[in-house]
């Protein structure tokens, strides 16, 4: 039976998926518990997850031990797809019944390769082959050089999840990313209801980067101001969704078949403890999303929070409002969405040399 607080979010039309995934959560039936208890209807995972999965001895050392005759880097795509594909089949019922909206898992693409065009294609279709399912979502950093393999990958039907998006001139460049791969695809001749996309947009460590510029000017002004500029990006983004997704361009090859890319929430535990745990569930509460949580805040969700139907459709002016507040105190928005991309890149770049790092090491045990 589903949690009630958890159901209203799903009634609200929120997807919840969980950001996490390990053999353990598989093998153990933890993950098929959140589904049942917890309307969890997909997982996203990145390479931070990945390398917290795999220093897990016990529940990899038989895995790591068959691919010792492998390079690192080759027994780590065969392991994390391994997991990522059992993960597919555990939400195959859902994306059936969903047809194809939900039921989804994520893998990303080397980060190392995220400034790298041809090589995120080539890593794209190569996990997308490997991992073999229908429901799995390939992701893909929003980054300059990622706009194109976001293009190119949807235009070879494959579907994506694009990743590390923090600034609205870059969610509306990944909209039209998307929508150039639809129109590409639609050309090849491919059924465009087969293709979905979702779009990460990042909210706490907006937060984050910017509260700690208000405690640095110390007024009652930019204290006013503390913790709202995450969720008031996300809404702006929504707005963005609403109207690139309501216009012509859109309309013709929705009616070929075409699926909206919905605004995924990413990065959606509170890192300030003033702030409620559940901040970045209810606030962003609106049809047609996705909020990929930590299990803390997926708890938190299911414990205490209050979902008042859509939070976002309706709330632009103040939403820019905020904004304005900011700018007026000599908060560099842009400067702030540009440096959040680049230190976004580079903690999952460290991620994955970590995790060749002790892959490599386990490796060497294993013979």
């Amino acid at each position: 039976m589903s949690n009630p607080n958890t159901q209203a979010l799903t009634d609200a039309g929120v997807s919840i998926w969980l950001d996490d995934l390990s053999r353990e959560r598989l093998t153990s039936g933890s993950l098929a518990k959140l589904i049942e208890e917890k309307n969890v209807v997909g997982v996203t995972t990145n390479p931070s997850i990945f390398a917290a999965a795999l220093s897990n001895a016990a529940v990899y050392g038989e895995a790591i031990a068959a691919q010792t005759h492998n390079s690192v880097e080759t027994a780590i795509t065969e392991i994390t797809c391994d997991d990522v594909a059992a993960a597919c089949d555990l939400f195959k019922g859902i994306y059936d019944a969903t047809d194809g909206v939900d039921g989804r898992v994520s893998i990303e693409v080397d980060p190392r390769a995220a400034h790298d065009t041809a090589t995120t294609i080539a890593q794209a279709k190569e996990l997308y082959q490997r991992v073999d399912r229908e429901n799995v979502l390939i992701k893909i950093p929003a980054t300059k050089a990622g706009l194109e393999a976001i293009t190119e990958t949807i235009a070879e039907g494959i579907s994506v999840n694009v990743t590390l998006i923090f600034s609205l001139e870059r969610y509306r460049e990944v909209v039209n990313a998307y929508l150039l791969g639809l129109e590409k695809a639609h050309a090849k001749g491919l059924d465009l209801s087969k293709i979905h996309s979702v779009a990460s947009f990042f909210v706490s460590r907006v937060d984050t980067e910017i509260d700690k510029r208000l405690d640095a000017l110390g007024t009652d002004a930019a204290a006013a101001v503390r913790g709202q500029a995450g969720v008031a990006n996300a809404r702006l983004a929504y707005q963005i969704f609403e109207e690139s997704f309501s216009a012509v361009r859109f309309e013709v090859l929705s009616s070929a078949g075409a699926h909206v890319q919905r605004p995924l929430w990413a990065s959606t535990g509170v890192k300030d403890p003033a702030y409620p745990a559940t901040l970045y569930v209810t606030e962003l509460a609106a049809p047609h999303t996705v909020n990929t949580m930590p299990e803390k805040t997926l708890d938190a969700t299911a414990e205490q929070a209050q979902v008042r139907g859509n939070a976002v459709s309706g709330s632009y002016d103040a939403a820019n409002r905020v904004l304005d507040k900011l700018a007026a105190l000599g908060i560099d928005y842009n400067e702030i969405v540009d440096l959040l991309e680049v230190e976004g890149v580079a903690k999952f770049e460290d991620a994955w040399i970590e995790l060749l790092e002790d892959m490599a090491v386990a490796l060497k045990g294993a013979k």
